[in-house]
């Protein structure tokens, strides 16, 4: 009988030991395939940088064609959202770092540029679309704050699937430190202790909590 027990007992602490090292194997795993997927949105941010650069530099010119241009800005913004949906998923998952955290400041400079050149194209042809810029904190720490953003990040993002093409929106973490960001922000005339805040056609500023259809009423489409 006690040979029996003894037994069990060998049986089930193999079974565990099994289970661990099966657990920590996956672990490792799914961190690595993690790191590949943030390392190639390392590559690609570099590449996107420099496309903004020059396409910020094309539209400081006169000849260029003003549908293809909006066209090819929306895409790039479309893209670019995309691609920091997927980098927050990662942070979300992942222990911050001071990659990740490298990382996200070049997406907000990005944002930047697409904004200063949605600018542009709005001083040099017709553009119909709405522009919705976003302003909060990267890793909000305040409770209150971090709750409203989330907020709005749902409506925001329910605005982008509902009218598509139509809106630009921009996020764009205003407490990265970043002397462009800075400037942005005062020419926005946005003080950091209102974030968050969202400003839709440089004209209408929202800082306070209302249902997604009021919102909508901000826009021109």
């Amino acid at each position: 009988m006690f040979s029996s027990q003894k037994n069990v007992f060998w049986q089930a602490l193999i079974f565990t030991i099994f289970i661990f090292a099966l657990g920590m194997i996956a672990g490792v795993v799914l961190e690595n395939w993690r790191t590949s997927k943030i390392d190639f949105l390392f590559q690609k941010s570099e590449i996107d940088l420099l496309d903004a650069k020059i396409q910020n530099q094309i539209y400081t010119e006169n000849n260029f064609d003003c549908s293809s241009a909006i066209d090819e800005n929306m895409k790039f913004a479309d893209r670019i959202y995309g691609e920091a949906k997927m980098l927050e998923k990662y942070e979300g998952a992942s222990r911050l770092t001071e990659d990740l955290y490298l990382e996200h400041k070049k997406y907000d400079l990005l944002r930047t540029l697409l904004l200063l050149n949605s600018i542009k194209l709005k001083e040099k042809c017709n553009v119909t679309y709405d522009e919705v810029v976003y302003f909060y904190n990267f890793n909000e720490e305040n409770i209150e704050k971090k709750i409203r953003q989330g907020v709005f990040s749902n409506q925001l993002r329910e605005i982008k699937e509902l009218k598509g093409s139509s809106v630009l929106l921009i996020p764009i973490a205003a407490n990265m430190n970043v002397s462009s960001i800075e400037l942005v922000l005062q020419m926005y005339q946005v003080d950091k202790q209102n974030l968050p805040l969202i400003v839709i056609n440089r004209n209408k500023k929202v800082d306070s909590l209302m249902d997604t259809q009021q919102m909508l009423s901000y826009l021109r489409q």
